[in-house]
């Protein structure tokens, strides 16, 4: 399926159920932005869940990725430098962890948490069709959304809720925006 006919299926309008899109240049902080506002959601006792991806680093240089549970810490390898397939760039996309640990970790948020979060929608998860469906199924439902997306895609998904630049200048009042907007958003739909 296109993420042009993912987002075809998407049910709710942007001012349904609270969802902001995370953007920005790479490196620029926006995992460590996802981060820092799911410790202080889970701090004011909301329940949170869904999935994070981080690099993989050996002797200072990127090899890859790995994913996480924000649930159970469960992780996996998203990506690694290396040969096969499916691949983005000299990367080769792991399927099997990004559906064990991510898609999971999304379904279980959907069913579980207060907030359902999600980092990142980009060219390595959409190889999977499981993660498709899984950010079809988070996007549908009643609950709120945190969602980093590549730059490619955040013109997909503009239209289901609010996108956000992240800079060095506007880190910090970003965090504590969304912090506000997401705790309102979570007392109104859970």
């Amino acid at each position: 399926m296109t993420l042009k006919a993912l987002a075809l299926k998407f049910k709710n309008s942007a001012g349904d159920v609270m969802r902001i899109f995370i953007t920005g240049m790479p490196g620029i902080g926006k995992t460590t932005l996802i981060l820092k506002t799911a410790e202080e959601l889970k701090k004011r006792g909301y329940r949170i869940g869904g999935m994070v991806t981080q690099e993989l680093r050996e002797h200072g240089k990127r090899v890859g990725f790995r994913v996480k549970a924000l649930d159970t810490d469960e992780e996996g390898v998203l990506a690694i430098i290396g040969e096969g397939s499916p691949r983005i760039g000299r990367y080769v996309v792991n399927i099997h962890d990004l559906e064990r640990v991510g898609v999971n970790a999304i379904r279980r948020a959907v069913r579980n948490a207060q907030i359902i979060i999600i980092d990142e929608m980009g060219a390595m998860e959409f190889k999977s069709k499981e993660f498709e469906k899984a950010v079809e199924e988070a996007i549908n439902s009643r609950k709120p959304l945190l969602a980093v997306v590549h730059r490619r895609y955040v013109d997909k998904f503009r239209k289901f809720g609010i996108v956000y630049t992240l800079t060095h200048e506007n880190q910090e009042k970003m965090q504590e925006k969304i912090l506000e907007t997401l705790s309102k958003s979570i007392d109104r739909y859970t």
